[in-house]
């Protein structure tokens, strides 16, 4: 996390020297967890970074991401709340300020998230997977009917792994 700081500490002190103000520092966090490498919260001014992504890609992770984020909350202090986030401002910030290349998503390898697929039935002869996100709104009374067929879904009772 200090390796964290102290970048994010270098991206701020660029930005006031470069726009001559300062800037309030952010609230940072290494809870996020997924697919996502960092999340900037405008409004809460918080940084939210993967641990797990920091700790297999260090370096690039400082090189890049936590500045990406930084320039996140830095467009929104500039510009205000209607410019698009990977938008021309967010774009300058990370190329005229920071130098780097204004990337979009990062290429981090991700081990395949494991889920459950929960097993849905109609009159076709083949069963229709589920997230568990749609089974649970189907536990609390919501209905889906086959596309093919018209026929209700029903849940069989079973459910299977990926990985």
């Amino acid at each position: 996390m200090d390796n964290i700081l102290h970048r994010l500490e270098q991206c701020y002190q660029l930005a006031e020297q470069h726009f001559n103000r300062t800037f309030e520092r952010p609230q940072v966090s290494l809870a996020l967890r997924g697919q996502k490498a960092g999340v900037a919260y405008l409004q809460r001014n918080l940084l939210r970074f993967n641990a797990q992504l920091y700790r297999e890609n260090h370096e690039h992770f400082l090189l890049q991401t936590v500045p990406h984020e930084v320039a996140h909350l830095l467009a929104h202090a500039l510009y205000g709340d209607r410019i698009r986030p990977h938008g021309t401002e967010w774009q300058r910030l990370m190329t005229d300020l920071f130098g780097l290349p204004a990337l979009r998503c990062h290429d981090y390898q991700i081990a395949p998230r494991r889920s459950t697929q929960y097993l849905y039935q109609c009159g076709c002869p083949v069963g229709i997977p589920f997230t568990p996100q749609r089974h649970a709104l189907v536990r609390r009374g919501r209905r889906y009917l086959c596309r093919r067929c018209g026929d209700m879904l029903h849940f069989t009772g079973q459910q299977r792994r990926t990985s």
